[in-house]
């Protein structure tokens, strides 16, 4: 089924693109939220025509993500999140965690443009801003453990001292 798209749908293509869909996710969702139209002849023609009228407007708009994603250029993000001695997060960090990240730094980013998988170890990972469907900006993102220094050595020596002592006292008696 084809159908033109009406907003923005990453993972599916912008608005004005003209997709192809299965039936059932074009009929069930798409349409009934106003998220598409069928794609039929006379809807192709109109689409062109007003591609055509707003051509300026487009082309302001790129320029306007272009200028944001300039912003982000050489931002890199640091989030530090507590950790368990396996090296797996408690939770996750997510886009909503990137997009305060960011706000922090001055940089106001909607969470729904921002696509990455959610991270739930400590390591270097990569988050993809959708400005335009021409603008793509990739802003690295670095996950530490929160206080590396002290917390790590002390619940280590604590669960390893625990269960030495125990079985001791226990044989002993």
């Amino acid at each position: 089924m084809e159908l033109i798209l009406k907003e923005d749908i990453i993972g599916l293509g912008y608005k004005n693109d003209i997709v192809t869909v299965k039936n059932g996710y074009g009929r069930n969702y798409l349409i009934p939220t106003g998220k598409a139209v069928i794609a039929s002849n006379s809807a192709k023609k109109v689409l062109a025509e007003n591609l055509r009228q707003q051509a300026a407007k487009l082309a302001a708009a790129k320029a306007e993500a272009e200028k944001k994603g300039a912003a982000l250029e050489g931002v890199a993000l640091t989030i530090a999140a507590k950790v368990a001695a396996t090296g797996q997060l408690y939770g996750s960090v997510n886009t909503a965690t990137v997009a305060e990240e960011l706000a922090k730094k001055g940089i106001e980013v909607d969470r729904k443009i921002i696509t990455m998988k959610d991270i739930k170890t400590v390591g270097t990972f990569e988050a993809t801003i959708h400005y335009h469907k021409e603008v793509e900006v990739k802003v690295p993102v670095t996950v530490v453990a929160e206080g590396v220094g002290a917390a790590a050595p002390v619940v280590e020596e604590a669960v390893v001292e625990a269960p030495v002592e125990t079985p001791e006292e226990e044989t002993a008696e």
